[in-house]
């Protein structure tokens, strides 16, 4: 798994200017970073290096409980400021020139596309998702064609965000062989992704990203 930048990286600079950030900006990056380092130490196991990047990338964004369609939300929003902080485009020249291709794999695939799921379970045989699905690969593609970094960052995680159901709540095998393109394009994509956002979040001290939802408590 290739990385834009190691964890002990990221960790010696966080180091060097605690006294940039408040306490729970602190603690929400050295969290990121924390995981961020344990999925760089698993290489060879996809699936649990997918997980452990999104751990990383959970404790970058989250900031309260919520429902699913919450947090997606609150995703989106944290995206929304990544870009708005990138004054160097690092999350651009990511995507559009490490992933064009992994991308356009994640927007044709129905496995990491929640509708598709739904309707299987609701047995709905009205085909439904499938012209869904044609008008978000429709819409996913122009954004690719445009640029729109958050746009189709957006996407990516969106599609992940199915994915990390499908591992988190074991919907999936460990190390199965069906549907592998998903776990090995979602590897590296996050495995670059995640550390340019938690570095964003470095140089941006002023940004905040709200309260965490599990701060910590000193024990009596």
């Amino acid at each position: 798994m290739t990385t834009a930048l190691p964890g002990d990286t990221l960790k010696a600079k966080l180091d060097a200017q605690l006294d940039r950030y408040s306490e729970d900006s602190r603690v929400r990056i050295h969290r990121a970073i924390s995981w961020l380092r344990r999925a760089q130490a698993e290489p060879q196991d996809p699936d649990a290096g997918f997980i452990f990047l999104w751990i990383a990338f959970n404790a970058a964004f989250a900031s309260e409980f919520g429902f699913e369609e919450s947090q997606r939300n609150q995703l989106r929003a944290f995206v929304a400021t990544l870009v708005g902080l990138d004054g160097t485009r690092r999350l651009h020249e990511c995507l559009f020139r490490q992933f064009t291709g992994p991308i356009r794999t994640l927007i044709d695939n129905r496995f990491v596309y929640e509708p598709y799921w739904r309707a299987l379970r609701d047995h709905d045989a009205s085909e439904r998702w499938q012209s869904q699905f044609a008008s978000s690969k429709q819409r996913a593609t122009k954004a690719v064609l445009d640029g729109d970094t958050a746009s189709v960052l957006a996407i990516v995680f969106d599609r992940l965000y199915v994915l990390r159901n499908q591992l988190v709540h074991g919907g999936a095998t460990w190390n199965s062989k069906v549907n592998r393109a998903q776990v090995r394009d979602g590897v590296s994509l996050m495995g670059s992704l995640v550390p340019i956002v938690i570095d964003l979040m470095l140089d941006h001290p002023e940004a905040g990203f709200g309260n965490i939802a599990y701060p910590v408590v000193p024990v009596r």
